[in-house]
């Protein structure tokens, strides 16, 4: 029998490091009772309304440990985080992406202490780890590049979907917010990585010709806020974005059934979460083709370069006014979400772990 712990150390605010974890617990509870005990460990308080399904399992406060951490003959740490080189235990770690290297141009990833704080937790992490959890082949190549850990003890473990996406939507959405009738949304921190700039000069593009055209944002304010405001008052379209600020995570899938379609500029990856919720609630989908977006999404989604005004607009005006286009999209979004769920993630960790504990 195999002790495999998990280490709950995020919250909330970390948003789809939180919401991953959430997943991984799920999978770390699923793992076959006759060969393996799950040992569940949280940091901060907020995540004892979340075990509460799983009281029937062994869970630890590590609030208020003071004793060696815990034994296990395998832990989880899906934050990317510094635990594995603190306590020398046996660990699989996340890695969930690398950005701070490859667009170090963002303020976000590369200001201040920020850059060094991520490579001293990268490096111990790949000093340390039993093995290396990424989201894609692309994923896998960064950390081996960066850092030279071995390839054969990196496992790519696509993302899927959080679990409240699968959620009926409350009662209240209609008095909580008010939409225009069709829109674009793009669900994302306003930092300026995400490239909603892009997006909004996009539409800017687009006004004249499609006068019915709008634009939705959901995020929290970051560093780029301030600049999409002034574009928006720019390009007089204070009548057609619409920033919603932040949107609890029970209302997200309303926005997603509502959306004519989602469209991700987004600069970083290797893959991203969004384009998987909306598979998964029939949203059309239009993504950067950067890093591993192409290989998470395949022919379920229009791609586009990023930097290029002109072809996010392309992108927009396709999802806007085709409705063929749309359904097919849809059709093969859902197929991709079939194809790839919590079913195969489960089974996937549960083979990544029996490899490294054999």
């Amino acid at each position: 029998m195999k002790r495999i712990g998990l280490l709950l150390s995020s919250d909330p605010n970390f948003g789809g490091t939180f919401q991953y974890s959430l997943n991984m617990l799920d999978a770390i509870a699923s793992l076959p009772a006759a060969r393996y005990t799950p040992v569940i460990a949280y940091v901060d308080p907020v995540w004892r309304k979340y075990l509460e399904p799983y009281s029937g399992m062994e869970i630890i406060d590590l609030s208020w440990w003071q004793e060696p951490f815990p034994s296990c003959d395998l832990w989880v740490f899906p934050a990317q985080e510094g635990w594995d080189f603190q306590k020398k235990v046996p660990v699989l770690t996340a890695v969930h992406d690398l950005m701070h290297r490859y667009e170090s141009e963002f303020p976000e990833v590369s200001e201040g202490e920020q850059y060094d704080l991520r490579e001293e937790i990268y490096r111990n992490i790949c000093k340390w780890s039993a093995g290396i959890l990424v989201d894609s082949a692309t994923g896998r190549k960064h950390v081996h590049e960066s850092y030279g850990y071995p390839l054969e003890n990196i496992y790519v473990l696509p993302y899927i979907p959080p679990q409240y996406i699968h959620h009926p939507s409350p009662g209240d959405f209609d008095r909580k917010f008010r939409l225009p009738k069709r829109f674009i949304f793009y669900p994302g921190h306003f930092w300026k990585h995400k490239n909603h700039l892009r997006l909004i000069e996009a539409v800017a593009l687009l006004s004249r010709d499609l006068p019915d055209i709008h634009l939705v944002f959901a995020g929290l304010e970051k560093n780029g806020l301030e600049e999409l405001w002034q574009s928006v008052e720019q390009f007089r379209l204070e009548n057609r974005v619409h920033f919603l600020g932040y949107v609890p995570d029970r209302y997200m899938p309303e926005l997603y059934k509502r959306a004519r379609a989602l469209v991700m500029p987004t600069f970083f990856g290797p893959t991203n979460i969004p384009p998987l919720e909306a598979f998964v609630l029939g949203c059309p989908v239009a993504v950067s083709k950067i890093y591993g977006m192409p290989e998470q999404t395949g022919d379920a989604a229009l791609l586009f370069d990023p930097n290029s005004v002109t072809e996010i607009a392309k992108c927009v005006r396709r999802l806007w006014t085709d409705d063929g286009l749309c359904k097919d999209l849809i059709r093969k979004g859902k197929q991709r979400a079939a194809d790839w769920g919590k079913k195969q993630f489960n089974q996937r960790l549960q083979d990544i772990i029996a490899q490294l504990t054999s």
